[in-house]
């Protein structure tokens, strides 16, 4: 028999438990920077130096830091269901917790890549300096999509949800775009949930939002649809 699909659209607020500040704080600062100073081309091309120690502080907090509740219950969801997460953090929190087929629509903090050919990619765990050179000879920067650039895999996202049976929405306001539009290529007839403490403008389809952190929240809504589809 088929297992149910579920795909996972996290943000932020998942990883936050775990110790990782977001960006769009009160004072509209991200780690003491200003968005257009460290995570923009323009930054990159104004000061590369800068957006290079802002990146390697990052990378080095994040492997500081463990996946929180959230992360191993969409994990552990695996078990019974078919999951894909699809993610707008850059961290690999859900990785480490055991999830398997994770989509990071925004990059990977723990990867670097060509500024000439934007495919070649690597894993890269230590800080990123200039010189630090790719194969083909090219100054190496973060695996990141900065604001104001495509996000590539966003068509990819959209066809694996286009898929989905239900669809979870934890930790994230639906208000960054484009990724906020993937719920719009729901199948007709899937389920949507929402895990958030903070009201959401969701729309009429939604199953039910459950007011929680996302460490509470997941594992509320995980225990539910585990009880309902057990017998699958």
């Amino acid at each position: 028999m088929e297992r149910t699909h579920i795909v996972v659209l996290s943000g932020a607020g998942v990883s936050a438990e775990s110790g990782i500040r977001t960006f769009r704080a009160a004072d509209g600062l991200w780690e003491e920077h200003r968005i257009e100073d460290v995570a923009t081309p323009e930054a990159w091309q104004r000061d590369p130096e800068l957006v290079l120690r802002f990146y390697n502080a990052r990378r080095a907090q994040l492997l500081a830091v463990q996946p929180n509740a959230a992360h191993r219950t969409i994990a552990a969801l695996e078990d019974q269901f078919e999951v894909d997460v699809v993610t707008q953090n850059v961290d690999d929190l859900h990785e480490r917790s055991g999830s398997t087929r994770v989509l990071h629509l925004h990059g990977e903090l723990r990867k670097v890549r060509s500024t000439r050919d934007p495919d070649l990619v690597q894993s890269w765990d230590h800080d990123l300096q200039l010189g630090d050179r790719c194969p083909l000879g090219s100054q190496l920067r973060p695996h990141i999509v900065w604001f104001g650039e495509q996000v590539p895999l966003l068509p990819k996202a959209a066809e694996i949800v286009k898929r989905a049976d239900i669809v979870i929405v934890v930790g994230t306001s639906l208000q960054v775009y484009p990724a906020a539009g993937l719920i719009h290529a729901m199948a007709p007839g899937a389920e949507l949930y929402a895990v958030d403490p903070s009201p959401l403008d969701l729309p009429a389809r939604t199953k039910a939002h459950i007011k929680e952190k996302a460490s509470i929240g997941i594992p509320m809504l995980a225990s539910r649809l585990r009880d309902r589809f057990s017998g699958r």
